[in-house]
């Protein structure tokens, strides 16, 4: 099987994921990943029903958005996939979803509080929020400009520690070595917002965990001396 092959499959598999954990509804969102031995990116086409999708159906390009592959045209948020790629040299594949809980957090310009372990097993921190974006921005290649946001954001955080961000009045994007496994953080991100979200409606109040417990659980899962599992990373 060619990698290019390969690399559909496991951006279709990804993008089915979010279906089965309802974090998609209709055509939103979309799942995408790169080879970067040739730069060639794998991505959900645009507007295609996930019932409808099939491993041919996904569009190839470069990362200049120039379509290598594909009868359809690539989602419209490959410009921030493209941005985050160019950015972000570690990782290998990006999920976007308008999930409800991280919506409702992006929507409220709110970063997600690390309040508990299951939170710091997966984001060594709060998930940050994108500033908003300026009237300019929006009207002028905006699916790059909110890459360029995000890149800004994470001026002086590292995505593989912190694989996930909230644009402001938008939604979250994740993002991993491998679409699955980018999937599974858009699932933990939903599921973490939404605990934090119950959190506070008890204790309005609560605070963050202690930086301690924080990295305790975060570096025995992520770090180079990481002991939990069977040492597959993300």
């Amino acid at each position: 099987m060619s990698a290019i092959k390969k690399l559909r499959t496991e951006v279709l598999e990804a993008n089915l994921e979010l279906v089965r954990h309802g974090l998609v509804v209709h055509a939103f969102g979309n799942a995408s990943a790169i080879d970067r031995a040739t730069g060639h990116v794998v991505i959900k086409p645009s507007g295609v029903p996930y019932d409808e999708l099939e491993a041919e159906s996904l569009v190839v390009t470069d990362l200049d958005g120039r379509i290598v592959e594909g009868a359809f045209r690539p989602s419209s948020d490959l410009p921030t996939h493209l941005a985050l790629y160019q950015a972000f040299p570690d990782i290998g594949a990006v999920v976007h979803t308008h999930s409800r809980f991280a919506t409702v957090w992006a929507q409220a310009g709110r970063e997600v509080p690390c309040l508990g372990t299951t939170h710091a097993d997966y984001f060594r921190g709060a998930i940050p929020v994108t500033g908003r974006m300026t009237p300019d921005e929006i009207g002028s290649a905006y699916e790059w400009n909110t890459g360029q946001a995000i890149v800004r954001r994470f001026a002086a955080l590292d995505p593989m520690e912190m694989p996930a961000v909230l644009v402001h009045g938008h939604a979250p994007f994740c993002w991993a070595r491998s679409a699955r496994a980018a999937a599974d953080l858009a699932v933990i991100l939903e599921e973490v917002a939404c605990m934090a979200w119950h959190t506070l409606a008890i204790d309005p109040l609560a605070p963050p965990i202690g930086a301690e417990l924080r990295d305790k659980h975060f570096l025995r899962k992520h770090g180079p001396g990481a002991y939990y599992g069977q040492g597959h990373g993300r």
